[in-house]
């Protein structure tokens, strides 16, 4: 995801989307300990796109506290 949607969108759609990311992350664990994973660079990118979420919520929380 682009960091460009991602400041679009509303906290609770951002904590909607974190959380189907952590599923998705959990779920290519768990793929690639069982050898099923093909592509690992899907793993990397997915941490990525968590780790933006995050940043942004915390951004947006800031914002709030400071009004």
């Amino acid at each position: 995801m682009k960091i460009r949607e991602l400041r679009q969108k509303s906290e609770k759609e951002l904590q909607q989307v974190l959380v189907s990311l952590r599923d998705k992350l959990r779920e290519l664990r768990f793929n690639l300990a069982g050898g099923k994973v093909k592509n690992i660079k899907e793993i990397h990118q997915t941490k990525k796109d968590i780790a933006r979420i995050l940043t942004l919520l915390k951004e947006k929380y800031a914002k709030s506290k400071r009004k």
